[in-house]
């Protein structure tokens, strides 16, 4: 088990990212939390399989029909982060 947390960039808020990312965490049976930040980007937290959390850091990559991913950081986080299930905040 491992956690990572990403910060998408682009056209993210307003386009059903966080509720698709929470579908698709949750059938790749991950744990954590997609929510927006103040500044227009996305924070996705996201713990579990190691390759679960990558083939979701390249949906990340795409995102939901109507967004427009300009950039993805990933960077370190901690598995007691996620808490249960994945929510969309």
């Amino acid at each position: 088990m491992s956690a990572a947390r990403f910060v998408v960039s682009g056209k993210v808020q307003g386009v059903f990212f966080r509720a698709s990312a929470r579908d698709r965490a949750q059938a790749l049976g991950l744990r954590g939390f997609a929510k927006n930040l103040p500044d227009g980007r996305v924070e996705v937290l996201a713990a579990g399989d190691d390759a679960a959390i990558d083939e979701l850091a390249a949906w990340l990559r795409e995102g939901p029909p109507m967004a427009r991913v300009d950039d993805l950081e990933r960077l370190p986080a901690r598995d007691e982060e996620a808490g249960e299930g994945f929510r969309a905040l």
